[in-house]
């Protein structure tokens, strides 16, 4: 029998929750004041010291964040639709596909006179480039999680419709938050004000869309760890209301937990990647070398406090947020599966679809709002990417949850992974010996070079 469970992190629901109402009242205020009237409520004669470009309606832009709307709803839907045959296709596509579609873009932007964004995506396209390069050797057994924790959420088809539910429900949040940022883009505010109201809009989306992504990570989470300790959907004393136990924890008592650690985590896990994929490729050059180490125990030690784990943690013990990303992160360590959930690219992978995505929504609105009105469509492009992003992103994670699951459930107890499928337990488990003696000899090389430096100090002093 579960034990009721106590609500944590009740702070930061509050602010999520007050941050929202706050926030569609300022959405609905700013659409309204140039919905079919310019200057509707007056409020131009706040930011008349600001005026530098003619307003516009808010219809007139509007429209093009429904395509956007539209666009990265169809990716989402399709992408969970191919889930179960062309899952593991689509990922490797986005994987090797990215980089060129990023400098395609930056090129685009130089042949637009965009300098500093032709810089930016410029600099993306390098990154993306050199992180696929340091991680190349790990495709092959990141592909293999992948495709495992495909075939898992396949079985539950329960979870998928979950996924299809919050997708709508973002979808009714950006028709007003894009109704908002539509009334932003049409004022006579001057462009300088226009951004910076964006960039505050695109914040706050980020993080609303975060809490949503990670209500469907905690949800589908519970329900993946629950069924597999049982022993398979089919299993005799799998509860029957699983999936409505971990969506009644996960809007109620955990929904402060996710809320709080989706400030953090997402921000955290994709500089720890890069510094990772850096750190792997700088050779012998010592002072670059200490500088990028002092970053990666840095990020570490954040990752001590912030990390995806936390969430099947909340998922099935109700714990705080702190509490299960250090309890999540100790098991790993104890038990030595951080080693094979360090060499694992899955989390990399999904966020490059989840990207590709948001480009290809961003750049089917930037280029509509092109033709019509070149100095705006940058504006409408980046905000349209960023829907894109957090509704192809519902959809990810429906698969980076069953990663995360499988991790946890072999560090807690390897006959669960070994009972489900054992050939997958073989080859973890192979996989995790291979990295710990990798590991164990890196050490042994550390320790041997200082103490051959040590050596040849006192020879030198001598």
């Amino acid at each position: 029998m579960e034990q009721p469970r106590r609500w944590h992190d009740v702070f930061w629901l509050g602010t999520f929750v007050i941050h929202l109402v706050g926030l569609g009242l300022v959405l609905g205020v700013l659409g309204l004041n140039r919905f079919k009237q310019k200057n509707r409520l007056d409020i131009d004669k706040y930011t008349y010291r600001f005026m530098e470009n003619e307003a516009g309606l808010t219809e007139d832009y509007w429209p093009l964040y429904a395509v956007a709307g539209g666009i990265g709803t169809a990716l989402g839907w399709s992408w969970l639709l191919l889930l179960g045959s062309r899952a593991t296709q689509m990922m490797k596509v986005s994987v090797h596909i990215l980089t060129t579609y990023l400098a395609v873009i930056s090129v685009l932007c130089f042949w637009a006179e965009q300098f500093f964004w032709g810089v930016a995506f410029a600099i993306g396209a390098t990154l993306q480039f050199l992180y696929v390069i340091s991680v190349i050797d790990r495709l092959p057994f990141t592909m293999l999680v992948l495709q495992k924790a495909v075939k898992m959420v396949w079985n539950l088809p329960e979870v998928m419709r979950v996924a299809y539910a919050f997708m709508l429900v973002v979808l009714l949040w950006m028709a007003l938050w894009s109704f908002g940022a539509a009334g932003v883009v049409a004022s006579s505010i001057g462009d300088g004000g226009r951004w910076w109201l964006l960039v505050v809009l695109s914040v706050s989306l980020f993080w609303t869309g975060a809490v949503l992504c990670n209500t469907v990570h905690v949800i589908v989470s519970g329900t993946v760890v629950r069924v597999t300790i049982h022993g398979g959907r089919e299993a005799e004393s799998n509860p029957a209301n699983s999936l409505m136990k971990s969506l009644q924890y996960a809007l109620t008592t955990s929904f402060g937990s996710i809320c709080y650690g989706s400030l953090f985590t997402a921000a955290i896990r994709t500089l720890r990647w890069e510094i990772r994929g850096i750190r792997s490729k700088i050779g012998n050059n010592e002072c670059l070398l200490c500088c990028v180490d002092f970053l990666f125990h840095l990020v570490e030690t954040l990752v001590r406090f912030f990390n995806k784990y936390a969430y099947v943690q909340i998922a099935v013990y109700g714990k705080s947020f702190n509490r299960s990303a250090r309890d999540a992160w100790e098991l790993f360590q104890s038990t030595g599966v951080e080693a094979i959930v360090a060499y694992d690219c899955s989390g990399a992978v999904l966020l490059m679809g989840t990207i590709f995505g948001g480009l290809i929504t961003g750049t089917c609105s930037g280029v509509w709002a092109w033709m019509k009105w070149t100095d705006r469509a940058f504006m409408i492009g980046l905000t349209s990417m960023l829907m894109g992003m957090v509704l192809v992103g519902i959809a990810m994670v429906v698969v980076e949850s069953a990663v995360t699951s499988i991790y946890i459930c072999y560090a807690e107890d390897p006959l669960l992974i070994q009972r489900w499928d054992t050939e997958f337990f073989n080859h973890m488990s192979e996989t995790l010996h291979q990295r710990l003696q990798h590991r164990s000899s890196r050490a042994r090389e550390v320790l041997t070079h200082n103490q051959l430096d040590s050596r040849i100090g006192e020879l030198s002093s001598i």
